[in-house]
């Protein structure tokens, strides 16, 4: 009883300074950061509380600030961001970096949960088994993909053109949405491996991130966006 209660009211802290920040952000600004569905501290096994609160309110923020401030009085103003991400090259270095920065947080942040036991769905899982052997094998995959990344950058589970999943990385906050990178996709799963995601609990140690963080994946968000995606 007593851990719900500070459990609710670490959700409530949380909501406060969402609101704050979002109180900061103009009401015509074309894209908002989604509010966290859960607490600084609910992800404290994997990921510490100073951590998330920093990564959220603001490395995440001034993406989503600054990629409104990029697309201010332009066409783009009025394009999704997965418009956007489609023809990203077409558009400056500012666009390019922060709507991947938004978008690659906001798919972040929904991947995560404080919830134990979560399991892809059974198509997912088949999906998995039959492309990569055992979910274990592709955590492997992936957290080989997060470490490979030199500096900055993400490591994706995504859904190809194909509708078969792949493992692919990207530097800095580039996606594989963006019309010039080399595997295209729709991402299902991103594991951010920029140093401010990790470095206050694991410093250089990235590959105790990775190898912490699926304690905290969301199954069945990933699941929900595989189903979603085979659909497009």
């Amino acid at each position: 009883m007593k851990n719900d209660k500070m459990m609710k009211m670490n959700i409530f802290k949380t909501a406060l300074v969402a609101t704050a920040l979002f109180a900061t952000q103009t009401t015509f600004a074309q894209f908002k950061q989604t509010p966290l569905p859960y607490a600084y501290d609910a992800l404290e096994g994997a990921i510490d509380a100073k951590t998330m609160e920093i990564h959220y309110s603001k490395h995440a923020a001034g993406y989503t600030a600054n990629l409104n401030k990029a697309i201010a009085g332009t066409p783009a103003e009025k394009e999704s961001i997965e418009n956007i991400l489609a023809k990203v090259s077409q558009y400056s270095d500012a666009v390019r970096n922060n709507a991947g920065g938004h978008y690659n947080h906001e798919l972040f942040w929904s991947i995560l949960t404080p919830n134990k036991g979560t399991k892809p769905s059974a198509a997912l899982q088949k999906a998995i088994d039959e492309t990569f052997g055992s979910l274990d094998a592709l955590k492997e995959k992936i957290n080989a993909a997060g470490a490979a990344r030199f500096g900055s950058g993400w490591a994706w589970l995504i859904v190809d053109n194909g509708g078969k999943l792949q493992v692919t990385s990207t530097p800095n906050q580039d996606n594989p949405l963006m019309d010039f990178t080399k595997e295209k996709g729709t991402p299902i799963l991103g594991i951010d491996v920029w140093e401010h995601a990790y470095y206050l609990r694991y410093q250089n140690k990235r590959a105790d991130y990775l190898t912490t963080i699926w304690d905290v994946i969301n199954w069945e968000e990933v699941s929900a966006r595989y189903e979603k995606a085979l659909k497009k």
